[in-house]
Parts: structure tokens; sequence; C-alpha cells
């Protein structure tokens, strides 16, 4: 029966990234591929999701203090006017949102624009609406948006543009001439967009994140996604959000009802406490994920990297290869396995389009650094070890490696 499977789903390969976390907890590596942390989410957090389910909030439920929370949050932050009664819908997570826009603004043969490199769910979510994903490619090393490529990239069908910051697996945080770009585009070209803001609180030195949404002209037309799980250390909770305009949120939530019904009962009643979080947790936040950041940068100069574009937000660091190194990123990634016993993501499974020169997208290597001091040290520790490449790579790493191509 598998030739009967749909096309959609052959299109659909496996996620290297899970992969390589499941490689690693099969041989034992420490992981640092897989963007999830590994010390404990906040404790009056957890006790809330306990009371919860002590209270036997275990069914279907939509905690509408959630909308209101973000109403007000959305007001401070953003200086955006948000209805919370009608501007929301609470999903099963920033993923489930996404889908759940993607499939209320996109019609067969309609052309999404992402930045790429990319990550991995947005083109999956646009190609089962039956839309045509479009990459723009920032330019390295800084990962800086080219207006006029970006430009040229629209055409008639253009309905969406996806728009993630700060950035998955670049680190970069969109700056505000390049989101006046894209604003001025979306108008003029009278089309939607689509931003994932899960990193919005995860910002570095002195850059700041800023939603699309409040420049002038665009909060009609942006579906802002965010979600619980990397603020506040819950990536297995499943809480997200979309916010848009009344009537498109209210065709985000038609679908998230008849996808997944509600969002899991207790760990919404988490929510409503982990967002009324006091102003020191986001400092401390910051600035506890600021020293990850520069303890794996030192990391990764002393085994030999040279490190481009420090990283502006998130928790991830996209690596270049030193050009003297003769190997590419997946042998790289192999032998680290391996050999030193860390886990880390090839670049080229996030690179999507063909460019003049296409060599870098083979030099990168992703690093997340959402993890415990311990885990962090341990891979210190192991990747002192030297590493050499034997020219080799393994059926089992190469598979997944190579399939998001």
């Amino acid at each position: 029966m598998e030739a009967k499977l749909s096309e959609a789903s052959k299109r659909a390969a496996p996620s290297a990234i899970q992969q390589l976390s499941h490689l690693a907890q099969r041989v034992g590596a420490v992981n640092l591929a897989e963007g999830f942390p590994d010390f404990p989410a906040p404790a009056h957090v957890k006790a809330a999701a306990a009371a919860a389910i002590a209270a036997d909030l275990n069914q279907y439920r939509h905690v509408q203090g959630i909308c209101d929370v973000l109403a007000a949050t959305m007001k401070r932050d953003h200086g955006l006017d948000v209805d919370p009664l009608t501007d929301f819908a609470i999903c099963c997570g920033q993923s489930e949102a996404f889908a759940a826009a993607a499939f209320a603004v996109i019609d067969p043969g309609d052309e999404v624009l992402l930045f790429d490199p990319a990550y991995e769910t947005y083109q999956t979510c646009i190609e089962l609406a039956r839309g045509i994903p479009v990459y723009v490619p920032l330019d390295p090393p800084s990962w800086t948006l080219d207006a006029d490529k970006f430009l040229k990239s629209f055409a008639s069908r253009t309905k969406a543009v996806v728009l993630n910051s700060p950035h998955n697996p670049t680190g970069k945080v969109f700056s505000m001439e390049e989101l006046l770009i894209i604003s001025q585009a979306c108008q003029q070209m009278d089309c939607f967009a689509i931003t994932d803001e899960v990193y919005e609180y995860i910002t570095y030195d002195e850059n700041k994140h800023i939603s699309l949404a409040s420049l002038p002209g665009m909060q009609e037309r942006t579906i802002i996604t965010s979600s619980l799980s990397k603020t506040y250390s819950v990536t297995g909770w499943r809480i997200g959000w979309a916010c848009a305009a009344a009537s498109i949120a209210a065709a985000i939530r038609n679908i998230h009802v008849k996808l997944t019904d509600s969002a899991p009962a207790p760990f919404q009643e988490a929510a409503l406490i982990a967002l009324t979080s006091t102003p020191d947790y986001y400092e401390s936040l910051k600035k506890d994920y600021a020293e990850r950041r520069d303890l794996i940068l030192q990391l990764l100069k002393n085994y030999g990297f040279h490190i481009s574009f420090k990283p502006q937000g998130s928790v991830f660091v996209f690596a270049e290869l030193p050009k003297s190194w003769q190997i590419s990123d997946i042998d790289f990634v192999t032998n680290l396995i391996n050999n030193a016993g860390v886990a880390a993501v090839p670049g080229r499974g996030f690179f999507h389009i063909d460019v003049d020169d296409q060599s870098y997208h083979h030099r990168y290597v992703r690093f997340a650094f959402c993890k415990s001091d311990e885990t962090l040290k341990a891979a210190a520790q192991k990747m002192m070890k030297p590493v050499k490449s034997n020219g080799k790579v393994s059926h089992e790493t190469e598979s997944f490696c190579v399939s998001e191509k």
C-alpha cells in the first residue's frame, strides 16, 4: 500500500535534527544538536502545572486569561492594540500555530517567500497547504538581507512572507532597516506576513527584538506566532499561539479546532502563571543565555573555528568550518559524534536554493547552547580530543543528514 501514500507524505522527509538527537541518545553523545533545554523549567511554572493536574483540569479547555495577558504584553512590548477576545488562537505549540496559519491563508499554487537558511518545518507546512516555497538567500557571513534579491522574488502569486527573528539557525536579529524593507514590500504587494517569534526574549548585547507587526501598516496583515517553549524551557508542553486581526485569527482557530481541538489543559493553566513572571525573570534569562553563548563561542574558538558572526539572538551558533579544514559539514558532524561523542547539525539541511557560490552550503554546522553548564563543559572536554577525518561517512549518518536536500 506504500505506493498509495499521498504525494505530500512522500515529500515530508524525516527530521534530520530529531534523528541526530536520537542517535546522540543511543550512543551516549552530548546533544548540542536539538534546541531543547536540558536544565529544569522554572519552579513556579512546574508547580502551576502540577497544581492544575491535581485539580483535575485535564479536559478540553480554553484559558482566556492567556489571551488577556498576551494582549497586555503586545501593548507593552510592541505598542500593538489587540483584542484578547478575538485576536488570538491558542495552539499546540508554535508549530501548530504556524501550520494553522499556513492552512488559513495559502491556496494551491500560492507562493510564499522564506529567508534561506531556514528552519525545516516551514516548507513542509507550506507544501501541505499546496503552496510553493520560494527562498530568498541571506548573505553570509552576517546573513544580511539583499533588498534587490528580495524584491525580485515577488510574483503575482506571492501570498505571504515568512519571517523568523531572532533567526534559527543563524542567530541573526533582523534590523529595523531590514524590517522596513520587508514591511514596505508586503504592503506594496498586498500579501501576508507570518512571523515566528519564539526567541523574542532571547537577544544579546544591544540587539532588541522588534515585531514586524509593530511597523506602520503591518498589524492588519501580520500573523504573529510564538510559544511558551523557549522562554520558559518547556518545549514538550506544546503551548503556542497565533495573534492576528480578528477575521484571520478566527480562521486559524477554526483550523486549530479541527486539527487538535485544544492545547493541553493543565499546561495552559501553567502558561498563565509563566506569562505573568516578574521582569527579573526575563533579565535573568537573557543574562544566563548570554553566558552560555559566550561559553560555547570560546569552546568553538579553542577547537579551531573562526567565528565570523556572533549570535545576536536565539540559542544557536551557526559556525563556519575553517577553509583550511578539508572536510564537509556531514563528515565533520559524523566524526564529532563517533570520535568525540558530541552531536551537532550539518548546516546543509537548512539551505534550500542554488546560489552562485554553493560551497558555503556545506561549510556550516549548527550548535545549540540551550544546555546546562555541566552539559556545555562536558562537550568542551570531549571536543578537546583530536577529531580527524578518515574520509568515511557511516551510512546511518549520511542518510539522515542529506534527507532534507
